[in-house]
């Protein structure tokens, strides 16, 4: 019941869902969580890894919840090798943005939250393979940053790897996470994005960056 309504409401807003599992989305309870850990999750999204395409933008998603890992994740050599050809037969001018559940880079006070399982393996063949923006949530703070700005031997390619806040309310008595969403943006000269946070009712817009592209 709680997939069909999470999937009932993001339906509702309009534009079409590209939608990842994350690590709520996978059963509690043995051996529904090794035996079938995405039956639930795709009944609703038909699969984990979704794939967009059109003439500006190429979307991938990747699954990077795993049954015996609650917290940090790990995505499949096969979900990265298979991400990296797609992103590397795609035309330059199209616009490529990647997205999973678990972060890549978070906010300094979050740091002790741990990453996605060989993100830095993850990150190096993504940026290889001509991702323009990775996308990812996980720990209800939200962050924008180029590769550049933490990675001085990146090369010459921009890379902004994003985390969004989260959409669904915080758990009670939780300190220190937001609500709210990101929106991206693109076109031939720069990349953008914004964080908008749920405030006295509304969402508000808390924070915009503009990345040349």
């Amino acid at each position: 019941q709680q997939f069909e309504q999470a999937a009932a409401f993001l339906r509702s807003l309009g534009p079409a869902v590209a939608a990842v599992p994350g690590n709520h989305d996978i059963p509690y309870t043995f051996p529904g969580r090794f035996s079938h850990p995405w039956r639930e999750f795709e009944r609703q999204w038909a699969t984990t890894e979704p794939v967009h395409r059109s003439e500006r933008l190429l979307v991938l998603g990747l699954n990077s919840a795993r049954p015996g890992r609650q917290q940090s994740g790990k995505l499949r050599h096969a979900s990265l090798e298979r991400a990296a050809r797609l992103l590397a037969d795609t035309p330059p001018e199209v616009f490529r943005l990647v997205f999973l559940h678990h972060h890549l880079t978070c906010a300094p006070w979050r740091a002790r939250k741990r990453p996605l399982s060989g993100r830095g393996h993850v990150l190096h063949k993504l940026a290889e393979a001509g991702v323009d923006l990775i996308a990812s949530g996980h720990i209800h703070q939200a962050s924008a940053i180029e590769r550049h700005e933490f990675d001085v031997g990146a090369g010459v390619r921009p890379l902004v790897v994003a985390t969004a806040p989260g959409l669904g309310r915080p758990r009670p008595r939780r300190q220190g996470e937001a609500h709210g969403l990101q929106l991206y943006g693109f076109d031939e000269g720069e990349i953008t994005v914004e964080t908008h946070v749920w405030h006295e009712g509304e969402l508000r817009l808390t924070g915009a960056r503009r990345f040349p592209r």
